[in-house]
């Protein structure tokens, strides 16, 4: 644009596309109308991202599906190979994220993610044991709550 004689637009704007729409300051939603009104590449991706975020309204595993599968279609046929990426990803992974519209809020990761934090700190503990068969024994230990064998020798 600017070869052509116009103003650069684009400068200074990265985060102002990034950020999500509510979040805005009134300068920066100022400078974000008049970035909407040019038809590039990177407003073409501002628009489907924010498109996207109507995803999460839907109440129905289906809707959502259709939701995702018109999305995805859009997206590879606007030529941002980023995005295109992006979607490719969310078509491999749509079986998944069609599982939380299933449960709607009734399971949280917050068992797993505790799970996890457990399992890398025993294995952090294991660390120097020669075998591999001994760091499964501590991880059953201490994810199953397992009791500890007696000790063979006395630690003072």
């Amino acid at each position: 644009m600017k070869q052509d004689g116009y103003d650069p637009i684009l400068t200074k704007s990265r985060w102002l596309l990034l950020k999500r729409p509510e979040n805005l300051t009134e300068d920066q939603e100022a400078k974000l109308k008049d970035i909407l009104q040019y038809n590039l590449q990177s407003v073409r991706g501002y628009l489907l991202k924010e498109e996207f975020q109507t995803l999460w309204t839907y109440l129905s595993p289906g809707w959502a599906g259709r939701f995702i599968d018109r999305w995805t279609t859009r997206v590879m046929r606007s030529k941002i190979e980023p995005l295109k990426k992006e979607a490719m990803t969310i078509r491999r992974h749509k079986h998944l994220i069609l599982n939380w519209f299933k449960a709607k809020g009734a399971l949280s990761s917050g068992v797993v993610e505790g799970m996890n934090n457990k399992a890398k700190l025993t294995m952090r503990k294991a660390y120097g044991f020669r075998y591999y068969r001994s760091i499964e024994i501590a991880l059953y230990h201490s994810l199953g709550q397992l009791p500890e064998p007696p000790l063979t020798h006395r630690f003072c």
